[in-house]
């Protein structure tokens, strides 16, 4: 079923009362999105925001959810920690875990009939949604996937195939950031080193002073893998947040000097992208975009999306396949992706009663987006006016996680140490925190070689980041150092 005619389903399925009052205007993003959400969701929310336009649809007063409510839909968190890293697994209200369940039971009721009848078509919904949230052209532009490492495997294998099948000459070059996530760095070292590619990291600093110092480094990378014209950048991988140190990068300038440089293709990975900063996959303008629904847009682990921009109007996917082959190979990645053998696809399936919960929120999803930044720098700020550090980035970038320098007295001087400061603090304070070491510049004196970084989500309250702040003031007070933890 084309998206339209399944929008038109949609509406024709809902009460004719709510047919009349709510679905006579035309098909514009904003009503196709009300009518994807389910007639139940109506009553919670009043508008729905894209892209940071909001459009009321009812003109009675607005009820949105209460902080009782939201601590409801959270209450199956460990009540005794202090989780203030949401950065890292994400949060999944328990109306959508509801729901996620109720597909589970669907399946495993009458698999045959969910196969047939219900899985395509609900993926689809949630690809529209998805579709119109990031800004797509196409709904065919939207794949589902488990997570932004998947994606990120599906734009490598194309790129090792450039090399094994001759498009590209040995030596040509990838690029990624130095501060790119772990996994998503040995994907690309994998598929790019092993095909016969080179790969050069972006050397970025950090703490970081501003995005043009980001910028300049990327330039400098560029022009290193160009080297006087031998060699060509046949990708460039860009985040758009880094987990650790997290930093926004400035990608849509990114993007652009990238296609002025001559790049064959601009991957970026969102994977803390949808609902922790903005995101407008046309105006970015990169080849390919990927970003997790279950870190910052509240669906169950794992999915994420993969954005493959349409180089024409026959194009499906181009020559992009899910490394899984199944029955669906050759149909477009967002076909192959829908079906890569009997699993658990119902995480793809919430997005609409995400969608639901997200409006009940007064200003969506571009509203919780605007409070957790604004509660993040606040709460950071606390914490190093407490503890006499710096933040690791000015507060424009960051989005809903920031980075807090520790104090020094601690004695963070390696990666192992972190991992012992962290477990300490889970295991005797209840303080959920990841911890970053950052290794010292030639002379730098008493330098601050550890930093925290802090997450802020609608079920965080002020107590977790004065529990994290007196934590540490306790540590310092004891004379605890890393040196003294246990391992």
């Amino acid at each position: 079923m084309a998206p339209e005619h399944y929008f038109c389903a949609c509406v024709s399925s809902l009460p004719s009362s709510l047919a009349s009052s709510h679905f006579s205007l035309s098909f514009s993003p904003f009503f196709l999105l009300h009518a994807m959400a389910s007639s139940s969701s109506l009553k919670h929310h009043q508008n729905y925001s894209l892209n940071g336009f909001t459009t009321p649809t009812k003109k009675t007063k607005l009820s949105f959810i209460s902080d009782s409510e939201i601590q409801s839909e959270f209450s199956h968190h460990d009540q005794t920690i202090a989780r203030i890293n949401n950065g890292s697994f994400g949060s999944c209200p328990q109306s959508v875990i509801s729901a996620q369940q109720n597909f589970q039971l669907q399946f495993l009721r009458q698999p045959d009939h969910f196969y047939v009848n219900t899985l395509k078509p609900s993926i689809l919904h949630s690809r529209s949604i998805i579709k119109s949230l990031v800004n797509a052209q196409s709904v065919d532009e939207i794949s589902l996937v488990d997570n932004a490492t998947t994606a990120a495997a599906i734009v490598l294998q194309n790129c090792a195939w450039g090399f094994n099948e001759g498009r590209f000459n040995k030596g040509d070059v990838a690029v990624m950031l130095h501060y790119a996530y772990g996994a998503v760095k040995k994907s690309v070292q994998t598929y790019v080193t092993r095909a016969g590619g080179e790969v050069i990291e972006v050397h970025l600093p950090f703490p970081v002073a501003s995005k043009e110092e980001i910028v300049s480094e990327f330039r400098k990378a560029l022009a290193r893998g160009k080297e006087n014209g031998k060699k060509k950048v046949r990708l460039a991988v860009i985040d758009h947040v880094t987990s650790m140190p997290s930093v926004i990068i400035p990608v849509k300038e990114l993007v652009k000097i990238c296609r002025e440089e001559g790049v064959d293709q601009v991957f970026v990975d969102a994977a803390h992208g949808i609902g922790c900063v903005d995101v407008d996959v046309r105006d970015i303008g990169a080849d390919f975009y990927t970003s997790n629904l279950h870190k910052w847009f509240f669906c169950p682990p794992s999915v994420a999306f993969l954005y493959c921009r349409k180089r024409g109007e026959e194009d499906k996917g181009g020559d992009l396949h899910h490394p899984v082959v199944s029955h669906e190979y050759g149909n477009g990645l967002a076909v192959e992706s829908a079906w890569i053998g009997t699993r658990d696809y119902s995480a793809q399936l919430v997005v609409p009663s995400v969608l639901e919960f997200l409006n009940r929120f007064e200003g969506g999803v571009e509203g919780i987006k605007k409070r957790n930044h604004e509660k993040v720098v606040e709460m950071g700020e606390m914490l190093v006016k407490a503890w006499g550090t710096n933040l690791g980035s000015p507060p424009e970038m960051c989005g809903s996680m920031i980075m807090v320098g520790l104090p020094a007295c601690l004695g963070i001087s390696n990666d192992p140490d972190t991992l012992k400061l962290r477990s300490h603090l889970r295991d005797h304070f209840q303080v959920e925190v990841p911890i970053y070491f950052r290794a010292p510049v030639d002379g730098e004196v008493d330098p601050i070689t550890g930093y925290a970084r802090i997450s802020h989500q609608v079920y965080n309250k002020v107590e977790d980041y004065y529990r994290f702040r007196d934590a540490v003031n306790q540590l310092v007070s004891d004379g605890v150092t890393c040196a003294s933890l246990s391992d």
